[in-house]
Parts: C-alpha cells; structure tokens; sequence
C-alpha cells in the first residue's frame, strides 16, 4: 500500500534542501516581501484522509488557482453560454499576454489567462455589486474548505490594483470589442481581489475535493457541479491551467493541475486525491519552481496519473 506519509515528507525535506528556489513574483509589492524559503504539501485522498508536511498551514495568496472556483460559479450563472465569451483553447503565450486578443475580436482564448477571468469576473458581477460577488466567492470556497477563516489579504489586493496596468490594458481591450458588460474598473476590481484571497495548502486542498470526486462535495454529500462539468473543469486545468507551460506539466506530471504566482499549485487526482503545494519561488513561465518538481516526484512515488490504464489505477497500485 502507498504510503502517502512518507512519501510527502521526504518530498517536503527534499524542498527543504533544495538551493534553486525560482524567484519569487516581485512585481506585486504584496508577493515581493514573501520568504522564499518555505514550502509545503497537502493531500486530501477520496476516502478523506489528509496528509501534509512542510509549511502546510501557512497562508499564501493563491492569486490565479482562484480562476478555478470562479469558473465553477460562472458555469453554474449562465452555463455553457460563457462560451460565446471565452474559449477553451490552451493559449502558448504568457498569462498575460494581448497578442491573442487582437487576432481574436476581444474573446479570450480560455478561462484561465487573465484575460478570460477578467470576462469571468464580469459574468459573476451580473445582479450584484463587487463586494457581494467577492462575498460570493468567498462564501464558495469556504464552503468547500468547511473553514470559515478564508480571507482576502487586503494589501495583495492594493497590491495588485497598484500594479495592475497590463490588467487594466486588457480589460479595457475587450470592453472596446463589447467583451465587458460592466464598467472596467467593476470586472478589474472583483479581479484583483479574488486573486488576494489567502488560503493554505491544507484548506486549498479540501477545498478541491469536489473536483477529484465527480463533482460532488464529500462534508455534504451534495453535487456542487455535475459530474460531467466537474470532468470538463478537470479538462481545462490539464490543458490551459499552466499557461505556456500546460503541456510540459501534463508531461512530467500527468494530471490537471492550476498555478498562480503567489506559489501555489492545486492538482487533481480524479477518484483519488487533492492537492496542494506552494512555494513562493517561480521558474521561468511564472508558476512555482519546487511546487512543479514536488508534483513530478508525487506522480513518480505514487504511479498516479490520469493516462494510466485503468487495470492499474487500484488504491495499491505501486
């Protein structure tokens, strides 16, 4: 049988001594002052055990990973029709890149680029003023945590609305091609905030289980999405959730997967696990150095992967 304990903490000690740590996101004063020498892992498997090591319970922003749980919220307000408003494509360019946008009359290639969440937001902004779609979102993965203490950190969100031009410039992109149904600074300022949102790994990981479980919350027992689009929100991770990098992540890890540049990474073992990693240092395409080496050795320890035959995706299974 895996042993789940030992597995995450040798990997965390690895982390521990490892001497390239990435560089951590200095171009949000908020995420600049963060310590780079920390890491952690947590595992919430299917039959609800928890496994974590290193600095687990240690809040982080986690920045981007919130597109997943604002994805969720949009699909469930105006379903497959958000998809006359962004793609599902991976894009092979930065997550902040406008090139695409131009090529293609304001419509995001997915949901996952800035660009796309920024028109998420404006689908969640629908009926509501900002604080109560933040408060929406904020009730959502609490829910899904079953941990009331989920917050925004205040100064990450000045942070990123102090900073945010490149944001701003796309946002105003699509608003000209009638992409934004709400007034820019609206859509930019649910944005920035549900990107503040601090969360650990433990809570970050339960609060993906209803991704690794047909999209059913296991604290309730109730679907949170069908298991159809909890498998297509899967899909979208595993192809677009590491932007340039998607691929290269699908290869050396072999399942979906969502990163953000305060660090962390949530990834999904459908009917096995949940995820969580984060470490403040970024590699070169923007996404946790030792969090993307830590999934690697995970999936080498574990034999999980989503491109395993199913004869060999047995609980025991070396």
């Amino acid at each position: 049988m895996t042993d789940l304990s030992r597995i995450v903490a040798t990997i965390a000690a690895d982390m521990a001594r490892a001497e390239d740590r990435g560089r951590v996101a200095d171009y949000i004063p908020g995420l600049a002052r963060v310590d780079p020498n920390q890491f952690g892992i947590a595992i919430v498997t299917a039959d609800g055990e928890t496994h974590c090591a290193g600095d687990a319970d240690t809040l982080f922003s986690i920045q981007s990973i919130s597109k997943v749980f604002a994805l969720t919220i949009a699909l469930g307000k105006v379903g497959d029709g958000l998809w006359r408003r962004v793609g599902r494509e991976p894009s092979g360019t930065a997550f902040n890149s406008i090139v695409q946008l131009e090529h293609e009359s304001g419509v995001p290639r997915n949901p996952f680029v800035n660009a796309g969440a920024i028109v998420v937001a404006d689908v969640n902004l629908a009926g509501h003023q900002p604080r109560e779609t933040i408060g929406e979102l904020l009730q959502f993965l609490r829910h899904l945590a079953e941990d009331d203490s989920v917050v925004i950190d205040d100064k990450v969100a000045q942070s990123e609305r102090a900073t945010g031009f490149r944001n701003a410039a796309l946002a105003n992109y699509m608003k000209s091609f009638g992409n934004l149904e709400h007034a820019v600074e609206l859509a930019l300022g649910v944005y920035f905030h549900q990107c503040a949102i601090a969360m650990n790994c433990r809570q970050l990981a339960k609060a993906g289980r209803f991704l690794m479980l047909d999209g059913v919350h296991p604290g309730s027992g109730r679907h949170v999405v069908s298991a159809a689009r909890a498998r297509r929100i899967n899909a979208l991770m595993l192809t677009c959730g590491h932007y340039d990098a998607s691929g290269d992540f699908a290869y050396r890890v072999g399942f979906p997967g969502k990163s953000g540049v305060g660090g962390g990474i949530m990834a999904i073992v459908p009917g096995r696990a949940s995820i969580a990693v984060w470490s403040p240092g970024l590699n070169t395409r923007g996404n946790s150095q030792l969090g993307t080496i830590a999934l690697a050795r995970l999936a080498d320890a574990t034999g999980w992967s989503i491109f395993r035959p199913a004869a060999d995706r047995s609980p025991d299974a070396p």
